[in-house]
C-alpha cells in the first residue's frame, strides 16, 4: 500500500541566521518547512527568536545568511508589500484617522485594485469576522476585541497566501482571549489559509495549532503536533515549557533498548523512557507530568517516596505539593471525584507515595 506523499512546502527556511550586531545570532541555522493550509505556532520565551523569524518572513527584517522561499521563490530581496502576506500585530496597527472600511481599503489601494472590486472585498472580509455593521466606525470607537477582528479582516482582505500573527491576542483579557482563540481556529478551518502565529503562551499554542515549533536561544528545539509535543517532548526544555511538568535529578543505573532504570537522590527507583540516550552511571533529569502521578500505598513499583507539604483547591482538581529528598519538590494534580478520601487523609508532613507508569517518565540529559 502506498503512503501519501507530503505536500510541497508553501514556505521554507533554509539555513537561516540573523544577527543585529554582526556578532550575536538571535536566530541560528533555522530550517523549517510550513505547509499549505496549516496553522503553525512559533512558541518560546522572550528573546528566543520566534518574532525575528516572523519578521523575516514578513519582510520587515532580512536574513544575515541563508534563504527564505515562498512557493520555491526566494524572498530575500522582495519588499513586504510584494510578498502577498497578511500581517496582524499585537497592537493591531490600525490607522486611527481612517474608518474601518478605509483601513481595509488601504492594502487594496496599494495593490491598485479597481474601486468596485475593493468594495466587494471589504464587505466579504468584514463578514468573515462578523463586523459588517462597523464599517463606518473609527478604531477609537471599537473595543479591543473588535479592533482585533478588524486587524484580522485587513490581513485577509486581499486574499493572501499566508497570514502572520504576532501575539494578536496579548492585549485582551483572559475570557475574551480564550473566546478569540476558538474563533481564530474556526476561521482558519473555514478559509483554509496558512496561518503562522507567534506566542509565548503555551496553552494558546496547544489550543489552536496543527503544529507547534518551540524556540529557545535562537534554535527550534522541536516541531510537532500539539499532542505529540505535550506527550513526547524531545528534551527537558520542551517538557518544562509546554505544560506543567515536574523535573527531578537522578542517576542512571542501567540502560537498554530505549529504556532505563534511574535512582533519585532519596533512593526511589524508577523505570523510564531513555529519551536522552543516557548510559549507566550518567546523571539525568527525569520529567513527569503532574496528572500522570497517582497516590499509592508503600511498596508499589515505580513510586516516589515523598512528604506532603500542602494542597490547593482548583475546582475540578486539587494540586498537591510534595517534598522529594532534601532539595526537590514535586506536585500532583488529583481529580476530586476519585481521590477525595486520599486527599482528606493528607496533612502537611505526612509521607506519601506517588506512582507513574514507565511510559510517562522521561529521562533527559541534564
Amino acid at each position: 500500500m502506498e503512503t501519501a506523499s507530503k505536500p510541497e512546502p508553501l514556505v521554507s527556511f533554509r539555513n537561516v541566521q540573523k544577527s543585529y550586531d554582526g556578532e550575536t545570532l538571535v536566530v541560528k541555522d533555522l530550517n523549517l518547512d510550513i505547509y499549505p493550509g496549516e496553522f503553525l505556532s512559533l512558541l518560546g520565551p522572550s528573546g528566543s527568536g520566534k518574532t525575528t523569524c516572523l519578521m523575516m518572513l514578513a519582510g520587515f527584517e532580512f536574513p544575515t545568511s541563508g534563504e527564505i522561499l515562498l512557493e520555491r521563490q526566494s524572498l530575500n530581496n522582495v519588499p513586504p508589500h510584494k510578498r502577498n502576506i497578511g500581517m496582524v500585530f499585537q497592537n493591531y496597527a490600525l490607522f486611527p484617522h481612517l474608518s474601518v472600511e478605509k483601513n481595509l481599503e488601504y492594502p487594496l489601494t496599494v495593490r491598485k485594485m479597481p474601486a468596485r472590486q475593493r468594495k466587494e472585498r471589504i464587505a466579504e472580509a468584514l463578514a468573515m469576522v462578523q463586523m459588517g455593521a462597523f464599517a463606518k466606525r473609527y478604531p477609537s470607537q471599537l473595543s479591543g476585541g473588535q479592533q482585533q477582528r478588524i486587524a484580522l479582516a485587513r490581513a485577509l482582505v486581499f486574499n493572501p497566501k499566508l497570514v502572520l500573527m504576532d501575539e494578536p491576542l496579548g492585549a485582551l483579557d483572559k475570557q475574551l482571549r480564550e473566546h478569540m482563540q476558538l474563533e481564530l481556529k474556526a476561521l482558519h478551518r473555514s478559509l483554509g489559509i496558512t496561518f503562522v502565529y507567534v506566542t509565548h503562551d503555551q496553552s494558546e499554542a496547544l489550543t489552536m495549532s496543527d503544529r507547534v515549533a518551540v524556540f529557545d536561544q535562537g534554535i527550534i528545539q522541536q516541531v510537532s503536533a500539539a499532542d505529540t509535543l505535550y506527550e513526547s517532548p524531545c528534551n527537558s526544555f520542551v517538557a518544562g515549557f509546554v505544560g506543567d511538568c515536574n523535573h527531578l535529578g537522578a542517576t542512571v543505573e542501567s540502560a537498554r533498548d530505549g529504556q532505563c532504570v534511574v535512582r533519585l537522590a532519596e533512593s526511589s527507583q524508577l523505570s523510564a523512557l531513555n529519551v536522552g540516550g543516557l548510559a549507566a552511571g550518567a546523571s539525568c533529569v527525569i520529567a513527569i507530568r503532574p496528572e500522570r502521578l497517582h497516590i499509592v500505598g508503600s511498596g508499589q513499583a515505580n513510586a516516589i517516596a515523598a512528604t506532603a507539604l500542602d494542597t490547593v483547591y482548583f475546582g475540578d482538581h486539587v494540586r498537591l505539593r510534595c517534598q522529594v529528598g532534601a532539595a526537590d519538590s514535586i506536585f500532583v494534580k488529583l481529580p476530586l471525584d476519585n481521590n477525595q478520601a486520599a486527599i482528606d487523609g493528607l496533612t502537611p508532613g505526612s509521607p506519601v507515595f506517588l506512582q507513574a507508569l514507565p511510559q510517562h517518565v522521561r529521562a533527559f540529559t541534564p
